[in-house]
Parts: structure tokens; sequence; C-alpha cells
């Protein structure tokens, strides 16, 4: 990004000089001596068999100063498991690989399920969620849990040392910190659920409900749905994590709930980044953006009534003609912006990305309406503790023998 605004919401840092990477590099990895850093990594196995998590391993290998490395393993056999402990054995930091598939991690989550505290939901959310408890049981004396997706194309050391900065730094009093990037490759404008749903989405809320603090808070961030965080581990057992696709709005709204704005930041962390895309699938609600529109406007919702924000039929009305009008004003931008930028956006398929999410924002709030106090959000660790006092004790076993025995 050229410039340095401030929002006043939060701080932003800015990668407006281009400082020289291996020194940004070497100044964390100083840090990192006085405040150790843990790295989670919440993983599919299908994304071992891709080309971003080769190069993700190969660059983390040249970071020796990132104390421990815990991989979070999803819908992988017993066989899958084993190539996955071989795959990873090459880190030369502590690292163990958690199998949420296998018996002991199962075992684990049916106590759970029995007090009603497990997560109810498959995905990136509970994945997240066991790293940050196993993180909290073999600490080995980390002050950071840093976190990121295992399908970034573009990964190098620089991407994750800025995302540590604001957070290790001695003289700063960041306590979070989120990266952000320009959603740009190959000259196409990506981003589609940022730009054409939660963008939009808040400027509607704004002239629906009036300006609100929360609205404000969510907007100041360049790229609210980035999967990069990193975090001081004292506010760790306090933060919730959403099961479902709302994760990222919905850790945005707890990390908020458990710490003072101002010690909240965000990080330019990469002039390009790309990823894995999700499919639109207008035909199939329970999947890719569909999905994942429906879970984030879900996520907003429920929020804005925890502070007292009255949503009826009437606001939803308002809120999805609101949104439509302004989401196709900001589509007419974003098509001027790349053409600016020698880029292109398929204008067909962002008008059918508006008119999907116009649609799944009533979705949403009719379920919203319907059930206005379910949450899909997970216990924090904090009172995991209290329900099964041995939690910790347990993980940290379970996690040993899978590594040892199979």
């Amino acid at each position: 990004m050229s410039d340095f605004h401030q929002t006043g919401a939060i701080t932003t840092f800015h990668n407006v000089t281009r400082r020289e990477e291996d020194g940004l590099i070497e100044e964390v990895a100083r840090y990192a001596k006085f405040r150790p850093v843990t790295l989670v990594l919440p993983s599919l196995f299908s994304e071992l068999e891709g080309a971003a998590l080769e190069k993700i391993v190969d660059t983390l290998i040249e970071m020796p100063w990132i104390n421990n490395i815990y991989v979070g393993l999803d819908r992988a056999s017993e066989e899958e498991f084993r190539y996955a402990k071989n795959f990873f054995s090459r880190l030369p930091q502590h690292h163990r690989v958690l199998w949420n598939d296998g018996p002991r991690m199962q075992a684990i989550h049916e106590k759970l399920a029995g007090e009603n505290v497990a997560p109810t939901e498959l995905g990136k959310g509970r994945n997240a969620w066991y790293l940050m408890g196993y993180a909290q049981a073999v600490p080995r004396g980390s002050q950071v849990l840093a976190l990121h997706d295992c399908d970034i194309l573009t990964y190098n050391a620089a991407l994750l040392a800025r995302l540590l900065y604001p957070v290790i730094h001695p003289d700063f009093k960041f306590v979070f910190s989120k990266g952000f990037y320009g959603r740009v490759a190959e000259g196409k404008f990506n981003g589609r659920v940022a730009r054409l749903l939660v963008a939009p989405l808040l400027q509607a809320l704004d002239l629906v409900i009036g300006p609100h603090n929360f609205t404000r808070y969510l907007a100041a961030f360049r790229y609210p749905l980035s999967g990069e965080f990193a975090m001081k581990m004292d506010i760790v057992p306090d933060v919730r994590i959403p099961s479902d696709w709302g994760l990222e709005i919905g850790f945005l709204s707890e990390v908020r709930r458990n710490a003072n704005q101002g010690q909240i930041a965000q990080v330019d962390i990469a002039d390009i980044y790309d990823h894995k895309h999700q499919a639109l699938s207008e035909d199939d609600a329970t999947s890719g953006l569909s999905r994942m529109s429906t879970d984030i406007v879900k996520a907003i919702l429920r929020k804005l009534a925890t502070e007292g924000v009255v949503i009826s039929e009437s606001t939803l009305r308002a809120l999805k003609a609101s949104y439509y009008r302004t989401a196709l004003d900001m589509m007419e931008a974003y098509a001027a912006d790349a053409v600016f930028n020698g880029a292109r956006v398929d204008r067909h398929q962002e008008e059918k990305a508006v008119e999907l999410f116009a649609s799944n924002i009533m979705e949403a709030g009719e379920v919203f309406l319907r059930d206005p106090s379910s949450t899909p959000f997970i216990p924090n660790w904090r009172r995991i503790k209290s329900v099964y006092p041995n939690i910790f004790h347990d993980l940290a076993e379970a996690v040993k023998d899978d590594m040892e025995e199979i």
C-alpha cells in the first residue's frame, strides 16, 4: 500500500518505504529470543499434496527462531497421518501434528461433547480451536501465537515476520495483529467476499441502523477476512472461536471484546497474495462462497444484537435493498480501478456474486430471527478447563502418543 492513512479505530502498519526484508526478518528473530513464538497451522490433508504447503515448509526451515510449529491435520486416515508426520519431519523447530480424526483426539472430542462444550461443526474453526488449546497445553515458554493458512501460494519469510512485528516488538502495546494485502493475482482482482459483501454490507448497515462502533471497527480492517493473525498468548484462553465460516469476522469480534482497540493492529504483510479460490456455489447453499457469505452475515447480525441493535424483518428488507445498491456502485468502482491498474474483473461474475450475496443477507437474517440466541461460538479454553480440568494433560498425551506410536 502506498499511503499511511490511519482510521483511528485500530492502528495500521503500512509498507510505505518498502523496507529491506532481510533486515526486518533479522529484527523479528532477535525479538523472538525474548518473546518466543508458536506458529499453528490448520491444514487439510489435501493441502499436503498441493504446491503451496511444500513451499511454506521450505520457508519455515529457514526460520529456526520460531519456537514451536503445531499442525492441525483434518480429513486424514492413519496412513495419511503417517505421511504428514514424515512431510513435516524436516522442520528443525519443535513441531507436532495433531491428528484430529484419530481415535485419541476423537476420544477427547467425545468427552467434550458429553459436556456440550465441543465444536459442533467440522472445519477450520474447530481445527484452529484445538490448535490453540494444544498451544496452551504445551506452551514451551511461548509468549506469542501466530496462525496462517496452508494454501498461500505466494508465501515467504517476510510475510510471517511482518505479521508478528506489532505483537513481538518490545516497545509496542499491541496484543493482536491482523494481516492484510492486495488480493490481485495474474492480473485479476480477487477477494470477492471482502470486496462485494463485507465492505458494502458495512456501509449499508450504517445507512439502515446508523453509525455503530462495531461496524466502524470492522470497516477499519483493510481485509477483515484474511486468515493470518498473531496475538499474545495471554489473551488466548479468553477468545472464543466460531465454528462456522464466520470464523474471521467472529474472531475479530472476540478480540475486540477481550482487548482495548488501541491494542489491536493490522499490518501489510504482502504486495501480492494468492491462494486457492472458493467457487461461488450459487446452486449449493452449503458450500463455497454461498455458505461463507451466509455465515458472515449471521456473525455480524448476532454481534450487533449483543450490542443492543434491534433486528427485524423490516430492518432486513431495508438492509438488502441498501446493500444491493451500494454493492453495485462499489462494483463499478472496482472495475474502473482494475482498468487503471491494467487488471481485470469479470463484470458478469461480479454481478452474479452481488445478487447471490443480497439473497443470502435475507436468508441469514431469517435464520437469525428464527433463533436469535443461537451461537456458533465454541466455548473459550478457560471454560473448557473448568469443565474438564485434565484437558491440557490429555491433549498433550494424545498428541505425544500419536507422534510416537503411529
